[in-house]
């Protein structure tokens, strides 16, 4: 669990070395798909059985729905890019921080402004045939898609 300080948290500080390391990875091996594909299954592979199956099912929309957006890890998330290099979806799994339940998550680049305020995450606890539906239309909209 995590641990308080004055600061950060123990996991947000191994999250901000987490990113820094990608980074680091990143200018090393240059920003390919193969890397960002590698990174980010490495990143799925990794996670428990719950956060993993969800991930997967992300994965799989993404390539489906948006195939444009280039794929990487940031924070150690399972996430997808545009073409600057922007975050657009991020999955951040439930184990990371022991929080109650995992969320798909939209940054800035994202398409999905609508008005004076829209949704930039979700819980989601499974992709059901009735969740699938709704988080692939998200990700269409937020990928400009």
């Amino acid at each position: 669990m995590a641990t308080k300080t004055d600061g950060l948290s123990a996991d947000e500080r191994a999250a901000v070395k987490q990113r820094a390391a990608e980074l680091r990875a990143e200018a090393k091996a240059g920003k390919t798909r193969e890397v960002g594909e590698k990174a980010l299954r490495d990143a799925i592979a990794a996670l428990p059985d719950d956060d993993r199956a969800i991930a997967e099912g992300i994965d799989r929309i993404v390539k489906d729905v948006a195939p444009h957006l280039f794929p990487k890890t940031w924070y150690g998330f399972p996430s997808y890019a545009d073409a600057n290099g922007k975050i657009v979806v991020f999955f951040k799994p439930a184990s990371k921080f022991e929080t109650r339940y995992p969320t798909l998550g939209f940054e800035e680049a994202a398409q999905l402004d609508d008005g004076d305020m829209w949704v930039t995450s979700f819980a989601l606890k499974a992709l059901t045939p009735e969740t699938e539906p709704r988080v692939a239309e998200h990700i269409r909209k937020a990928a400009g898609s």
